[in-house]
């Protein structure tokens, strides 16, 4: 699926965008660069929701030492969000399997993996229909470990799940997050980038995406990549 960037516009996270535009990151991009790739506007946080049950005695980061986890499918941007945010807490010894969550949870279930990432606003169905059949624990980033994510890579930024998002979870658990973020290109006209940007945020109210968090005063914030001069010209105006 990189066909999305033939068109003038697209919802990507905010860490693909940056890898995208420089080349690196995942092999889809390596000498591979989308170099006219051009910012419009962060919209709402995918959080980082890192999965385990109860029993299984991981209440933080480090416990994940020498555990079996799902990073998510190979090559997706949430494989290569739980190996950064491992990596940058040190934890290197780990057994990696890589399916999507719908899989990753009935893995849990079944005892066959300890912890699974998932990237996502929540809350995320998937997460739900486990916590309901299963006790679930979700690890917080926090701390020492939710800086050294951050200083790791710039994309991340603090988010929260708030106590009951999920059954059997009663208190916030602090976490990182990516944006979701409209990219377009440098061939479009800054007309055109500057009136679809107005579209969507003088119009916030009837959209049917999670517009709790879309507003025009975070727009820029988790921004990975140049914005292009029409979303600028909208946002300074």
């Amino acid at each position: 699926g990189m066909a999305v960037f033939g068109a003038t516009f697209a919802l990507i996270q905010n860490d693909i965008a940056y890898f995208a535009k420089n080349g690196t990151g995942i092999d889809t991009f390596e000498g591979n660069a989308v170099e006219n790739l051009q910012g419009v506007a962060t919209l709402y946080p995918e959080t980082i929701t890192v999965v385990t049950l109860s029993d299984s005695g991981i209440e933080s980061l480090s416990d994940l030492s020498g555990a079996t986890i799902n990073t998510g499918d190979l090559g997706s941007g949430t494989q290569v969000n739980a190996n950064q945010i491992l990596e940058a807490v040190g934890i290197s010894d780990y057994n990696e399997q890589n399916a999507g969550f719908s899989q990753a949870s009935e893995q849990l279930a079944n005892g066959d993996i300890d912890a699974a990432f998932v990237v996502g606003g929540w809350p995320v169905g998937a997460i739900e229909e486990l916590a309901t059949t299963n006790d679930i624990n979700i690890v917080p980033i926090q701390g020492d470990n939710r800086q050294a994510v951050k200083d790791a890579a710039s994309w991340f930024a603090d988010d929260t799940i708030p106590g009951g998002t999920y059954t059997g979870i009663d208190s916030d658990v602090e976490t990182v997050a990516v944006q979701a973020m409209i990219a377009t290109h440098a061939g479009v006209s800054a007309d055109t980038v500057e009136t679809v940007t107005g579209a969507i945020f003088d119009n916030v109210g009837e959209l049917s995406i999670k517009t709790d968090f879309i507003s025009a005063d975070s727009a820029q914030d988790g921004m990975s990549i140049e914005l292009h001069e029409g979303a600028a010209a909208y946002f300074d105006a």
